[in-house]
């Protein structure tokens, strides 16, 4: 019996009702704690020492060599082997349909809240990806780059709802991926600036016919939309990937990780005289940690409930993770 078949599967998902004993609702998932999981990492696990691992970490993010190899190695690997069977599938089915596609990107999509780390498995997996066998070629975007300028979401009345759906150009996004996955040579994305809180004009990230893209963002799985006055939906960029993951936390965690980031930019980026958050530079700790809380409560909270944590549920991998931010299980969907 091998390892998966010694696992219970996960009866449910925090959005799918518990059997009783009239239903049994069977998971699409399955229920993975992490020894177990790291047991199916390769013997000849890749191995990043401790400088490229700082360099991938955000702040306060404390993932160590044990994640990587027990954690994000074994779901690199498996990653690597949806890509091969997704690059044979496109080759048999363009050759079927009499299209000379060189080949289709594979797209892999990591979602979850602000503060949760997102970022920090988003590089890793990029990371590993290239260091797997043959080496592909892996490119890493953010959605952040499709966030609407702050020009015009004052003129729509948005400013106070970045981060929502709303403040993104979702037709820009979709556009986007297709045009990545079609095979296009070159394709741009506007980059945004953490520092000045804003689109940067002028300025684009260029990607060009990676084999694998990782798109990173809050909003990388997000619900098809409705076509205004119709019954039908519109494409969403999740339409186009081949495998998601999303990095989830009880959100009180979340909020102690937001809160504890926060203090530490205060110290560090909100110092620079041209940040947009200058402002919050000098103040002091009950302050800063009012106003954390305050944004969180307003902002973040709010968007995690009503927009992010639904999406979950589509992932092909959920990262569950502690209080101390390291992964305790994995949920990989099998159906």
């Amino acid at each position: 019996m091998n390892t998966l078949q010694q696992v219970k599967t996960s009866p449910s998902l925090d959005a799918i009702p518990e059997p009783t004993a009239s239903t049994r609702l069977a998971s699409p998932y399955v229920d993975l704690p992490r020894d177990v999981w790291a047991d199916m990492a390769a013997s000849t696990a890749v191995v990043l020492n401790e400088a490229t691992l700082a360099s991938l970490r955000g702040i306060g993010d404390p993932t160590s060599t044990d994640d990587v190899r027990e954690v994000f190695h074994p779901l690199a690997d498996l990653i690597m082997q949806y890509s091969r069977n997704a690059s044979h599938l496109y080759r048999d089915s363009n050759a079927y349909l009499g299209l000379e596609a060189e080949r289709t990107p594979f797209i892999l999509g990591v979602a979850g809240s602000v503060a949760v780390g997102k970022s920090t498995v988003a590089r890793l997996i990029t990371e590993l990806l290239r260091r797997s066998h043959g080496h592909p070629k892996v490119d890493l975007i953010t959605t952040d780059g499709f966030l609407y300028p702050n020009s015009e979401l004052a003129r729509r009345g948005l400013l106070e709802r970045k981060g929502f759906p709303e403040s993104y150009d979702t037709m820009a996004m979709l556009q986007f991926v297709i045009d990545v996955k079609s095979g296009l040579p070159e394709v741009q994305v506007p980059v945004y600036s953490h520092n000045v809180y804003d689109i940067l004009p002028g300025f684009t990230t260029v990607v060009h016919q990676p084999d694998i893209l990782v798109i990173e963002g809050i909003n990388t799985l997000q619900l098809p939309r409705p076509v205004p006055g119709t019954r039908a939906s519109m494409l969403s960029m999740s339409d186009f990937f081949d495998f998601s993951v999303y990095v989830d936390a009880p959100e009180e965690y979340i909020r102690d990780w937001y809160v504890a980031r926060f203090l530490s930019l205060r110290a560090t980026a909100f110092q620079d005289p041209d940040s947009f958050f200058r402002k919050f530079a000098n103040l002091d700790d009950a302050a800063a940690i009012t106003k954390a809380y305050e944004v969180w409560d307003n902002i973040n909270s709010p968007n995690l409930r009503e927009n992010i944590e639904p999406t979950k549920v589509r992932a092909t991998a959920i990262l569950r993770k502690g209080h101390d931010h390291s992964v305790e299980r994995l949920r990989i969907r099998k159906i």
